[in-house]
């Protein structure tokens, strides 16, 4: 695959869409599975609250990868992404009911580099938090 966005049709300063990705708990039980994480805050709400926290809380690996599809999917090519961090900066709280959670990721081209890549500064939100801060991804462009 080669990424869809051409590097010379995006500027410094252009915001990409925000996008919404809904987080439940079935997700997080999911991502446990898939990840080995089975740390009980983040599936057993008894034990969560118990240990402090509001309630049961999203992997902080699970938020980062909605940022990591956020920036494949603009891109159009996962590989197009060479280099990807984030400092998690706040929980995703997930409520036992039927809306859950959502994380809202935008980005800006920050920076246009060498090698048609481009630096993507990403924000992601959950209700009034900045959920990760730093967020920036080195994605090679068409």
């Amino acid at each position: 695959m080669t990424a869809t966005v051409k590097y010379d049709e995006v500027e410094v300063g252009q915001e990409l869409p925000a996008v919404d990705y809904p987080v439940r708990r079935r997700d997080l039980v999911m991502y446990a599975g898939a990840s080995g994480d089975f740390n009980p805050i983040h599936w057993n709400e008894r034990f969560a609250k118990a240990v402090g926290l509001p309630d049961v809380i999203a992997h902080g690996m699970y938020t980062m990868a909605q940022g990591g599809r956020y920036v494949t999917d603009w891109a159009g090519d996962p590989a197009a992404v060479l280099d990807y961090g984030v400092r998690f900066s706040s929980m995703v709280v997930v409520p036992d009911d039927d809306q859950g959670a959502t994380v809202t990721v935008s980005g800006v081209v920050e920076e246009k580099l060498t090698d048609q890549r481009v630096v993507v500064a990403l924000t992601a939100r959950s209700g009034d938090a900045q959920v990760l801060s730093k967020a920036r991804a080195v994605v090679r462009l068409a």
